[in-house]
């Protein structure tokens, strides 16, 4: 039950008395907080603020009588008014009575105050007062003062780069509502650096808080002691006491409600560091919309988001700002070896913590060279386990206690996704991983919502729709977590689905792009029974495409995993399932080392088609990558198996292997000779594609020898039989062929037609391709050239250029020199 108002109106009075003369004191201002409380709920009450009077404080003049009487009244209705009022008056009301009056003077009659009376201010006891009265109140002692709260941790003396992410902050600052109190979560992976790079922004933008800058560490610990999340009451606690609070509420809510009347109107900067969830720091935010809340957490607290908050999620470092950090304690030796130096960076994956740990073991070795760090981290765990302060893994250790917090379906996810050789994951991949746990119908349910907990804990990274990374410190935690806590069975049976996964999608990606690739009697269900695990729908070309090349990564891993495990059916049909990829993508290395490991499974399981096709397809890959003699071999291995077992299309494509390296080595009556012999044979069994492929082939050959006449009529009839079997992207391969024969014949304008016919099928639909999007570029280049128009024909290489830098390097260069040399 509250005082009485006419007590409370009294009491504020004699406090307001108490407060001295100038309104620009700490106390007055804190009594403006206070009305600013009040009117929210009487609001009638901001028009009595400030009182409509001139000069100090007057108790007997109507204004300050009337925000007395309201104030004291409001108090009675308004929890929060009540609690801001008490508070004020606790800290600035008088704390002694007035000394007692003196007795009566001898010979009077003396003038006695009894029963219940309360005198407030200055008063009078007398008999008959004759003159004027003039009150002289002693002089007020000094209020002690305390300091504004500047509690941020120190910064350090290092700090690297983190410009855009400084931009991003003062972007999402300036965007703000003026009328909204504004909270900003800055999330990231342990050790990126988020305290440490908001403790700069607000060092840097100190004077735009000259109400202080209030700091807690919401990780704890706990308020008996024991390390957990710090509890709001004891933050809220921390906090009231920095801003002069002596008297504190009981409880949380209450606490609360006293923090936001206090920092109502206050330029106030509150960083709360560590949170773990949305509701640990809801109790904690300011009321004033002139602050503002930054919130730090490995989590990116989505719940905040409902309630107005910005998010701001930090990355590692950039190469070149981690290889700075690395050479503070590596000096010269970084420069010496800056492959070295990169690939430290990478192990580290760019976070400040390990970049820094790793500059530490740099500085305190001296005569250990950058490449020796390198080796050490690239083993085990890496940089997990092998960076270390006093002795304990702080990654590792940080790691776990993410994993800790997880939901169990999330745990259990995570275990098996760090056994997956792949560094891309999708729904219908994780799906029939997780498949055994969950009804068929709801797994693919569960696992996005088992999928949104690692995005929120920002242990896993949304790359796309649907798609899914490690970092590259999660995924040795997570594979050592999933070798811990996972049995032998249920391990092999994790990576049995992964790679029937991969088998099924890239069946499904191969029907799409190259049907008429896949090997007779060899479709899935004939030669993996029981074993049909659902493929990712693919919805057209371009998405069959682009999955290849999303998950290459991962699909070069199950080629491995399956000829490491003698799994030799599944390694050679994989391997000839991503044709594909090899065919458009043309990633020569992956190309090679795959149809290597096919090879030996083939010739392992006894398949002797998959034998044959591994020869003629990993042939290919060597003959991209300039290995003539190795490639020439691998197709001779090829013809005699064909003509051992009479294989006549086999034959056919060794022989046009074997005329296409004669070909590029300038040999061309052999080329043609190998040519019109596969001709003759693929014409014999009414093979129309590989006759149309052949003179597409007869037709590069005559262009070499300087016949284009010749080689016009071999591409013409070979892109008629190509369009007739619908063979969109052999026919826009020869289109585009047949273009750049006719420009060097001269006829320009034909030429240039058919190439820009050309150009945009290769960016999109059946037969999309990188690799003749280039060559497509290239030869408009050159065309454009002969047309005198150098403008052009540099816009045009320029364009090649950028795509062969990942595609081919080596045509990269020669593209970037015939630039240099215009």
């Amino acid at each position: 039950m509250g005082a009485p108002p006419s007590d409370t109106r009294r009491a504020l009075l004699a406090a307001l008395a108490a407060c001295g003369t100038d309104l620009e004191t700490p106390a007055w201002r804190e009594l403006a907080r206070v009305v600013d409380t009040a009117a929210r709920a009487v609001p009638a009450l901001a028009r009595l603020w400030p009182p409509d009077t001139t000069g100090p404080y007057q108790p007997e003049t109507p204004p300050w009588q009337d925000l007395a009487r309201e104030l004291a009244a409001a108090a009675l209705r308004d929890t929060a008014t009540r609690d801001a009022l008490a508070a004020w008056l606790r800290r600035h009301a008088p704390s002694a009575p007035p000394p007692a009056p003196p007795g009566p003077v001898p010979g009077t009659t003396a003038n006695a105050i009894g029963g219940n009376a309360v005198l407030h201010g200055p008063s009078v006891q007398a008999r008959d007062i004759h003159g004027g009265i003039h009150f002289h109140p002693p002089a007020e002692a000094p209020r002690s003062r305390l300091p504004v709260p500047r509690q941020l941790p120190p910064v350090t003396a290092r700090f690297m780069d983190r410009e855009a992410d400084r931009r991003a902050l003062d972007a999402l600052r300036a965007e703000h509502p003026a009328h909204a109190a504004q909270v900003v979560v800055v999330s990231g992976l342990a050790g990126v650096g988020k305290t440490t790079f908001v403790c700069h922004w607000l060092h840097e933008h100190a004077d735009s808080f000259p109400d202080g800058q209030l700091y807690a560490d919401l990780a704890g610990p706990a308020a008996d002691g024991e390390s957990g999340p710090a509890s709001p009451t004891t933050v809220l606690e921390a906090f009231l006491i920095a801003l002069g609070v002596s008297s504190l509420p009981a409880g949380t809510a209450q606490r609360s409600a006293l923090w936001r009347s206090l920092t109502s109107g206050l330029r106030l900067a509150v960083l709360l560091d560590n949170a773990f969830t949305a509701a640990q720091v809801r109790p904690l935010l300011p009321g004033s919309p002139t602050g503002i809340t930054l919130v730090t957490s490995r989590n990116n607290l989505t719940g905040l988001r409902v309630d107005g908050a910005s998010l701001h999620r930090l990355e590692g470092l950039p190469d070149e700002s981690a290889v700075r950090l690395l050479a503070v304690g590596g000096g010269a030796r970084v420069a010496r070896e800056p492959a070295a130096a990169q690939e430290v960076v990478r192990l580290c994956g760019g976070l400040p913590l390990t970049v820094g740990l790793a500059s530490a073991q740099l500085a305190i070795r001296p005569h250990h060279s950058v490449s020796a760090l390198a080796d050490r981290l690239s083993r085990g765990q890496g940089a997990v386990d092998l960076l270390r302060i006093d002795g304990e893994a702080v990654m590792r250790t940080a790691l776990d206690m993410a994993y800790d917090a997880l939901p169990e379906a999330s745990a259990r996810l995570y275990r098996r996704m760090g056994l997956l050789p792949t560094d891309r994951h999708d729904l219908s991949m994780l799906s029939a991983v997780a498949a055994d746990d969950e009804p068929p119908q709801d797994a693919e349910h569960l696992t996005d919502i088992a999928v949104h907990a690692l995005v929120e804990a920002n242990l896993l990274e949304e790359t796309g729709p649907g798609t899914y990374r490690f970092h590259d410190l999660v995924q040795p935690h997570a594979r050592r977590l999933g070798e811990e806590r996972e049995d032998s069975a249920r391990r092999e049976e994790v990576l049995r689905r992964f790679v029937g996964w991969c088998l099924s999608t890239a069946a499904a990606a191969e029907h799409i792009l190259t049907p008429s690739h896949r090997l007779a009697g060899h479709d899935l269900p004939d030669v993996l029974p029981g074993e049909s695990v659902p493929p990712t729908p693919l919805d057209g070309p371009d998405e069959a495409l682009a999955w290849l090349d999303t998950h290459r990564n991962g699909l070069m891993g199950a080629v491995r995993h399956c000829a490491r495990t003698g799994r030799h059916t599944h390694c050679w049909r994989l391997t000839d399932l991503i044709w594909p990829l090899f065919l458009r993508l043309r990633p020569t290395e992956m190309w090679i080392e795959a149809h290597r490991l096919g090879l030996e499974a083939a010739r392992r399981s006894g398949s002797r088609p998959g034998e044959g096709r591994m020869l003629t397809s990993g042939a290919i890959g060597l003959r991209d990558a300039g290995r003539y003699t190795e490639a020439a071999d691998w197709y001779r291995q090829a013809l005699e198996m064909a003509t051992a077992d009479a294989d006549v299309r086999q034959q056919a494509q060794a022989l046009s292997g074997l005329g296409h390296i004669a070909l590029l080595a300038g040999r061309l009556d052999e080329a043609r000779g190998h040519f019109e012999e596969a001709l003759r044979l693929r014409e014999s069994i009414g093979y129309r594609r590989g006759a149309a492929l052949t003179r597409r082939r007869l037709g590069e050959t005559a262009l070499a020898a300087g016949d284009p006449d010749t080689a016009a009529a071999h591409l013409r009839r070979a892109r008629a039989d190509l369009d007739a079997l619908g063979e969109t992207y052999e026919a826009t391969r020869v289109l585009a062929l047949l273009g750049h024969v006719l420009v060097r014949a001269g006829d320009l304008e034909e030429g240039t037609r058919l190439l820009r016919e050309a150009l945009p099928r290769f960016r999109a639909g059946s037969a999309r391709s990188e690799h003749w999007e280039a060559r497509c570029l290239e030869w408009l280049g050159l065309a454009a050239e002969s047309r005198g128009d150098p403008a052009e024909a540099a816009r045009h290489y320029e364009a090649a250029r950028d795509l062969l830098r990942r595609l081919s390097p080596a045509d990269a260069d020669r593209l970037e020199s015939r630039l240099r040399q215009r």
